[in-house]
């Protein structure tokens, strides 16, 4: 198959990038009947990570495998609140929890950008954990479960940074995704309830048990639900600050737990 051919069937399958993904296929491919079974797999729909096995993310390439949520460029930004923030406490090696962890993305690329972290990331779904084991390795550690059942009691009150990009799809607005996430990628990392904020509502309430004094809690959020998220951390006594980035398109609510 020639590179001219790739092009043409990626882009009569609707990949608006085709020229961009046919390189990075052919660089995939270890031969030409391989390379011809990543392209078959992507013009029936599977997401160009999932046929690769990774997804960039924050300079970083993270592991990804097949029914495992893709991070989002919009993601980054929280990667960027979370380690200006980690990096004004004064801890030597600040500790950092990542809840609905997915393929552990976000705590693997604060890590980098913090130099020395230690990370605790958990996801209910095994194969999202799997992966996150692979992309935490030498830095932290996964666990399989509901949010903060699995943590080590010993972090309770030690947290200096509590991340998460828990699901905020309003349940009913799950048919209007693209047919990547909605068919590729598990209901239970998109669906958030009624008015999307279920899971977020859980992770605020969690929060208080693990976060050290002064410590950090930041929440992706939809930029017209983030009103409601913070009115969350208000209830549980973080105050919060919307913040949000034109250019990734990101919006992170945060609260900082009392001294």
């Amino acid at each position: 198959m020639t590179e001219l051919d790739t092009v043409a069937r990626l882009r009569a399958a609707g990949c608006v990038f085709a020229e961009d993904e046919a390189r990075l296929l052919r660089a995939a491919a270890r031969s030409p009947a391989e390379l011809g079974t990543l392209v078959d797999r992507r013009v029936a729909g599977l997401p160009l990570e999932h046929v690769l096995g990774w997804a960039e993310f924050a300079g970083l390439r993270i592991a990804v495998a097949p029914g495992v949520f893709v991070p989002r460029r919009r993601t980054e930004f929280l990667v960027h609140r979370a380690a200006a923030l980690a990096t004004g406490r004064a801890t030597e090696v600040p500790v950092v929890v990542d809840l609905c962890c997915g393929s552990g993305a976000v705590g693997a690329a604060i890590a980098a950008a913090l130099g020395r972290a230690e990370v605790h990331a958990v996801d209910i779904d095994p194969a999202a954990v799997r992966c996150a084991r692979r992309n935490l390795a030498g830095t932290g550690h996964a666990y399989l479960g509901d949010l903060d059942h699995p943590l080590p009691t010993a972090l309770r009150g030690r947290v200096d940074v509590l991340v998460a990009n828990a699901p905020y799809v309003p349940t009913g607005e799950l048919g209007f995704l693209p047919p990547e996430a909605r068919v590729h990628e598990p209901r239970a990392a998109l669906d958030g309830g009624a008015d999307g904020l279920d899971v977020q509502r859980r992770v605020i309430g969690a929060a208080p048990r693990w976060l050290a004094p002064g410590g950090h809690l930041l929440v992706e959020t939809g930029r017209h639900q983030a009103a409601r998220t913070a009115e969350a951390f208000a209830r549980h006594g973080l105050a919060p600050e919307v913040t949000g980035s034109a250019e990734l398109a990101g919006t992170v609510v945060s609260g900082t737990m009392p001294g």
